[in-house]
């Protein structure tokens, strides 16, 4: 049996994560979203709950498309809130759909979601390098930066804490510890630099 990250456990839908998507870079820019609204619907709360909410994320918010998102009305806002297959939190789904309409003027401005956010770690994945997981650090100065900049675009739940899971989810770094054999495996793949 392969050595994992302990944070993942052994179960199925949390290994799967952890073995196929998480630390792996991604540019997509719906993926993107998806993963910024996800990680800001996770505060306070554990990862493998919002994990098991995911399908129903994408079924409530229209497959994260944020044109569509973007337009949600009061309706929309009294319909997810009724929705038991999501987090029922007002604060929540109203910042998703700020994030939406946010992620529309990102893209006017800078082209895409993708360009901004790989902007802090300059374009390239870094190797967190990280022995054990008492060493990966809840937020750094990237994740700051990025914080300040998408609240001054109009995000919302995008803490510095919350942008480090993000950059950690979608490969920006790579916090697989170093004897996981996934952080080999993305390092080489991606020819991740040390920060």
């Amino acid at each position: 049996m392969p050595q994992r990250c302990a944070w993942c456990g052994d179960d199925p839908l949390y290994v799967a994560y952890h073995d196929t998507e998480w630390g792996v870079p991604h540019h997509d820019d719906r993926h993107l979203f998806e993963m910024l609204v996800l990680e800001g619907a996770q505060a306070g709360l554990s990862w493998i709950t919002i994990l098991r909410k995911r399908e129903n994320y994408r079924r409530a918010f229209d497959g994260f498309d944020a044109e569509r998102v973007a337009r949600y009305t009061d309706e929309d806002v009294a319909r997810l809130l009724a929705d038991p297959g999501i987090v029922r939190n007002r604060l929540k789904i109203e910042a998703a759909i700020a994030n939406a309409r946010a992620t529309l003027q990102v893209r006017e401005r800078f082209g895409s979601l993708d360009a901004l956010i790989w902007r802090f770690v300059d374009g390239a994945p870094r190797d967190g390098a990280r022995a054990t997981l008492a060493d990966v650090p809840a937020e750094t100065a990237e994740s700051q930066a990025m914080s300040r900049e998408l609240k001054r675009l109009g995000f919302r739940f995008v803490g510095p804490t919350v942008c480090y899971a993000f950059m950690e989810a979608v490969g920006m770094v790579n916090d697989h510890v170093a004897d996981c054999f996934r952080h080999r495996e993305i390092r080489d793949a991606q020819g991740a630099a040390q920060p």
